[in-house]
């Protein structure tokens, strides 16, 4: 039987370094760093504790065994540090009790950041009715993020395992939309003389090899201090049930045991917070173009555009996007005399063709140099990234400039089987993915700047509570109820004799500000067709203010009040006197007069009597004051056919009461885009994040289409056209740095003889990303950036935007100038401002 020490040494290594898991990937190569540093700092690990233990032998077993016993229960399968049935489980509340708030809201990841959840699919043996799978899951990249994508498989090969024949299945992520063909595997099989396997027994060994674990992967913010803090109430609790046992030896012995875990925790510690600083180093934009619609550019370009080997590409994306026939020639653009649009050589109908710039790489510098300043002169921004990531890439250049903030997070649902994104979050992970990205979010709004989130019965109870702890209480405005769809005509309720519960059909969206005493103007909403028409009304009011109590028309207030202030109300009576006597010579309606006095008028007269005799009149409108009940606009929409496509109306009626004309919105949980086809049709700027591969299917057809004039939505009623100029581009992800990042592997851990291995950043040697991104001159150490070893297409001018917060004005091919005049190498950029994105300490 393994002792307790084995028993701990060998549990050490396995927390730490992880499950082992197959495929390729970033978490991969983790591990195998992972698992270098361990075996290089373990030695001097037990040299330590022999030092410490070298007084008390009899006391090892049982200090292996309480080291255990605390240690395994605080990590899961791919070695994140956080609460996992702890000693403490039970007596948590010890720890988050706060004296000077009477609520709090704790959940036991909330000192983690939350990557990503993932299955490790192993590759593994399949036997079903006699038919031998093999299912082979070493080639498998992973997921980058916590992106939804499903399994593909594809027919390998025939081989012999376990001296049976086994049908070799390989094993991937999808693609781009690209799908498991059954077919073509049936047929193959058959080939291969497996012809019993249907697509049915084919289909449920997909299912069996798909039900492997899924685990959560973490980063803990600060391991040493929450470790230490954890193990400090452990030996608290463990010395309070001993309480009569100690003595001197004890107290030593127990002052060693302690001693021992800050090492082994310090220990831990060094490499949870290198990956927090890899988690939180600024990622590279990759892979930046522009598209602009054809109004936009001059005839030279256009003529150069048309006559470019790209134009073929161009116009299959035209095709694609239904804005030309498949006749079209690109000739037709440019308009003859009979047709000129307003003086422009460009056909009426073809002005707003969207140009994206991929397909014309040698010409996107002459495009940009058209504008003096460019980044104010884009439209809007989208970006492909997890957006945890995005957020604290783009912090510097956003911070205070964002007048609203617009997202719909992804529901705590039990299942995603029905989303092109992930829903199916535990609570904990959930609070800790909202909590992680709100935290930075909330900085990049201005100081008069609003945030509006969306949420269903699933996390409604914990948006209040995140909000109220991010942004403040004193920052709620409003809880808004919206409806979902119409009338739900195909209810399963209507299908049964009973139900289990009402079906719902209703939303809410949470409004927060930035700053507690920001005042908005009146948020205003359409009439009803009762609304609209002219009327009187009760000039009383139940509110109980003295100074609004006043004669008037003879009537008198002892409780209540009138609607306005007296001279107001007393000019409206004057008001309504003066039209009755000119009406006698002009036969005016009261609405005609109104009209002819350019709408200003207000009018009170009296019909009947007591206090509700006195009415005043409310002219024709086309809006009245909202209220937070706003079931009279669906809150989904369908013209993408994306699941939960947020409707255009919502978004139009947030956006027209609470920003202006040039504001910039900004939605990180972009979906399909709806916030920025909103924001280019109202004329505000508009900023957008998503991760999922619907980002190019999806999110970017449907941009192009917006500029390119589209009717949908709310086009025809904002008699919105077209025309437009943004960029997209990818941010580089956790998982590309864990793929490239080099360490040494050397034994040469310890740098500083004056530190221990604990103390000292045991890391500092290493070249991270440096080996790939600079060159260092033998002669004269200078050195040389060389970016393109690192990834080929590293937007260069928006790394540099990004890092110093300063807006694009120009690009040439030799440098970028921002908006206060400074401007930067593009072919040699400065290493100083390039460092943090390739080198951490």
């Amino acid at each position: 039987m393994a002792s307790q020490e084995q028993k701990f040494l060998s549990a050490l290594k396995s927390i730490f370094v992880g499950a082992k898991i197959e495929g390729q990937s970033g978490y991969v190569n983790l591990m195998h760093i992972k698992g270098k540093y361990f075996e290089s700092i373990f030695p001097i690990l037990l040299q330590d504790i022999n030092v410490k233990l070298a007084g008390y032998p009899d006391f090892r077993e049982e200090m292996f065994e309480k080291l255990y016993f605390f240690f395994s229960r605080y990590f899961n399968q791919t070695g994140s540090i956080y609460f996992n049935y702890t000693p403490l489980y039970q007596n948590i509340y010890d720890k988050v009790y706060d004296p000077n708030r009477d609520v709090i809201l704790f959940w036991k990841t909330h000192m983690l950041y939350y990557v990503k959840s993932e299955a490790i699919y192993k590759s593994m043996k399949v036997e079903l009715e006699g038919i031998n799978f093999f299912f082979d899951a070493s080639q498998i990249e992973n997921k980058k993020n916590n992106e939804r994508r499903d399994l593909i498989y594809e027919f390998s090969k025939v081989a012999v395992i376990d001296q049976k024949a086994a049908i070799i299945l390989s094993v991937n992520y999808s693609q781009r939309g690209r799908v498991t063909k059954v077919d073509d595997i049936l047929k193959a099989l058959k080939k291969e003389d497996f012809r019993n396997v249907t697509e049915e027994i084919l289909e449920q060994s997909f299912l069996i090899f798909k039900k492997q674990s899924e685990v959560d992967f973490f980063i803990n913010k600060n391991a040493k201090e929450f470790l230490r803090e954890q193990f400090d109430l452990y030996l608290y609790q463990y010395m309070f049930k001993e309480i009569n046992q100690f003595d001197e030896k004890r107290i030593k012995q127990l002052q060693s045991i302690k001693e021992i875990a800050y090492n082994i925790i310090s220990f831990i510690s060094q490499f949870e917070d290198e990956l927090v600083k890899i988690w939180n180093k600024p990622k590279f934009p990759l892979n930046s173009n522009y598209v602009i619609t054809l109004d936009r550019l001059p005839k030279e370009l256009v003529d150069k555009l048309i006559k470019h080997s790209g134009i073929k590409e161009q116009i299959a994306e035209w095709k694609e996007l239904g804005l030309i026939k498949d006749s079209f020639k690109p000739k037709e653009i440019i308009a003859d005399q009979n047709t000129l649009d307003e003086k422009s050589f460009l056909k009426k109908k073809f002005k707003f063709l969207p140009v994206d710039t991929k397909y014309f790489k040698d010409l996107e510098l002459e495009i940009l140099s058209l504008f003096d300043n460019l980044d104010d002169s884009l439209d809007g921004t989208l970006i492909h990234s997890e957006n945890y990531q995005a957020l604290n890439t783009l912090k510097r250049k956003y911070r205070s400039t964002v007048k609203t903030i617009y997202i719909d997070p992804p529901f705590n649902l039990d299942s995603s089987d029905q989303f092109l994104y992930r829903t199916n979050y535990k609570d904990a992970n959930w609070a800790t993915l909202l909590e992680n990205r709100i935290s930075i979010a909330k900085d990049f709004l201005s100081e008069d700047g609003s945030i509006f989130v969306r949420c269903d019965y699933n996390g409604n109870y914990l948006i209040r509570f995140l909000f109220d702890t991010i942004l403040g209480k004193e920052n709620f405005r409003n809880e808004i109820v919206l409806r979902r769809a119409e009338e739900t005509k195909g209810d399963l309720n209507k299908q049964f004799r009973d139900m289990k519960s009402m079906t719902v059909n209703y939303d809410n969206v949470y409004w927060y500000s930035k700053n507690g005493s920001t005042r908005f103007t009146k948020i205003v909403k359409p009439t009803t067709d009762k609304q609209k028409a002219a009327h009187w009304h009760s000039f009383w009011k139940s509110f109980d203010r003295k100074n609004m109590r006043y004669e008037i028309l003879g009537v008198n207030l002892e409780k209540g009040q009138w609607m306005w202030e007296s001279d107001r109300g007393l000019a409206a009576v004057k008001n309504y006197k003066d039209y009755l006597e000119e009406s006698q010579h002009t036969n005016e309606t009261l609405e005609e007069y109104w009209l002819r006095k350019d709408c200003k008028l207000e009018f009170v007269t009296k019909e009947g009597e007591g206090i509700s005799s006195i009415k005043y009149w409310i002219p024709p409108r086309e809006f009245v004051l909202a209220d937070t009940n706003w079931l009279d606009i669906k809150g989904y929409a369908n013209t993408t056919d994306f699941k939960t496509e947020n409707s255009e109306l919502l978004l139009q009626r947030i956006f027209s009461n609470i920003n202006q004309d040039g504001d910039l919105v900004f939605d990180f949980f972009m979906g399909s885009a709806t916030t920025q086809a909103v924001a280019q049709k109202l004329g505000r700027k508009w900023l957008g994040i998503e991760m999922g591969e619907h980002f190019f299917t999806v999110v970017l057809p449907r941009m192009k289409k917006v500029v390119a004039g589209v009717q949908s939505g709310i086009s025809k009623e904002t008699d919105y056209k077209g025309g437009g100029f943004f960029k997209y581009y990818s941010l580089e992800q956790y998982e590309d740095t864990l793929q490239k990042v080099s360490y040494k592997e050397d034994e040469l851990l310890i740098f500083n003889e004056n530190k221990t291995a604990y103390e000292q950043y045991i890391f500092m040697r290493d070249d991270k990303l440096t080996d790939k991104a600079i060159k260092i001159n033998g002669k004269d150490t200078t050195v040389r950036v060389t970016l393109n070893k690192l990834y080929p297409n590293i937007d260069v001018a928006e790394t540099l935007s990004l890092k110093t917060g300063k807006k694009i004005k120009r690009i040439t091919a030799e440098e970028v100038e921002f908006n206060d005049g400074s401007k930067e190498s593009l072919t040699n950029p400065n290493y100083h401002l390039l460092k943090e994105f390739i080198w951490w300490q």
